[in-house]
């Protein structure tokens, strides 16, 4: 948990919440921290009193791969969700929770991840990728073209990034090189996306295992009510009180419940993702499903909403945790 990310401290709670969560009776769970700058902490074994250290990381991986069953991943943003741990971890022969280096490379990329949807059949908002080189000489002319585009208003955001972080719905015309200086500071490369009016809703998968098979279930949709902002930014995903989350999402017909559902579904299993995922979506206000994004690791927070929309079918979090944790173990070799 940690990380170099700007969610480094979200990835802590995370941590946190899963460690105070996970059933003593069955697991012995020491916690690994990465800090900014990169540094692994943990408790090194075979010592009589637990003390932690700051070892390099291949001693890290080392030590855990020859100390540890598996390794619960509650890293978010770069480094944690991009495929980069995998990766590491995989080579290691370390089991993880979660998806493989590859769908959790594909589901940080924004663009490729919505390529691959639309590709797939489902509806994207309309989108452009602007490059490390072209925000460089963007211009008046350039910017005016995008507005024509896309309208007003119209959504940018940093192509790889979760939490919100970087995102801007811009409102007026002259608000759009702020927007862009804002999504750069966290991407080289931003998206310029058009934006849907309607419901904010998500919904989240967990692969469980019954009688030995792998079974993925899709859970309530959430719809999701801001409070703090005009959408599902940072400050309202997690400060207290900083949105209401419906479910399932108020007066919607079962019908709209199940597209939401096959949706996060399908979007699952196109990515290739493993254990868990939480596809967000706008419902239009002629009732078309339109998918933002994947999350391969979504937050397990007070706050969050795979954990609530488990709560919501009696899936307490323990139990929620020991499905990934069962997921992953069937699944080693990811």
């Amino acid at each position: 948990m940690g990380g170099p990310s700007a969610e480094h401290d979200v990835s802590l709670h995370t941590g946190e919440q899963i460690l105070n969560a996970l059933d003593t009776k069955r697991y012995i769970a020491t916690p690994v921290i990465i800090t900014k700058k990169g540094e692994w902490i943990m408790s090194l074994a075979g010592r009589k009193h637990s003390v932690k250290n700051i070892i390099p990381q291949a001693h890290a991986l080392t030590a855990l791969a020859k100390n540890t069953d598996i390794v619960f991943i509650a890293l978010h943003g770069t480094f944690g969700e991009d495929g980069t741990i995998q990766s590491l971890l995989g080579g290691f022969g370390i089991p993880y929770t979660g998806s493989g280096m590859l769908a959790s490379a594909l589901g940080m990329d924004k663009t490729r991840a919505s390529r691959i949807f639309r590709d797939a059949g489902m509806n994207v908002p309309a989108f452009r990728v602007v490059s490390a080189d072209e925000i460089k000489n963007i211009d008046k002319k350039q910017m005016e073209e995008i507005i024509r585009e896309f309208g007003i208003p119209l959504v940018v955001k940093p192509s790889d990034q979760g939490s919100s972080v970087g995102v801007s719905i811009v409102q007026k015309a002259k608000d759009l090189p702020e927007a862009i200086a804002m999504a750069k500071k966290y991407s080289p490369n931003i998206i310029i996306q058009k934006f849907i009016k309607g419901r904010e809703v998500t919904c989240g998968i967990i692969d469980r295992i019954e009688k030995g098979k792998k079974l993925t279930v899709a859970l309530p949709p959430v719809e999701i009510v801001p409070r703090f902002g005009a959408f599902y930014d940072y400050k309202s995903k997690y400060a207290n009180g900083g949105s209401d989350h419906l479910i399932p999402p108020f007066d919607m017909p079962a019908e709209t419940i199940k597209t939401i559902q096959d949706g996060a579904r399908h979007a699952h299993a196109v990515i290739g993702c493993s254990g868990m995922s939480r596809s967000d979506f706008i419902l239009d206000q002629n009732n078309k499903l339109h998918i933002l994004e994947i999350n391969t690791i979504p937050g397990m927070t007070s706050t969050s909403l795979l954990p609530q929309a488990a709560q919501a079918v009696g899936i307490k979090f323990p139990e929620l945790l020991d499905h990934i944790i069962e997921s992953a173990l069937k699944n080693k070799s990811h």
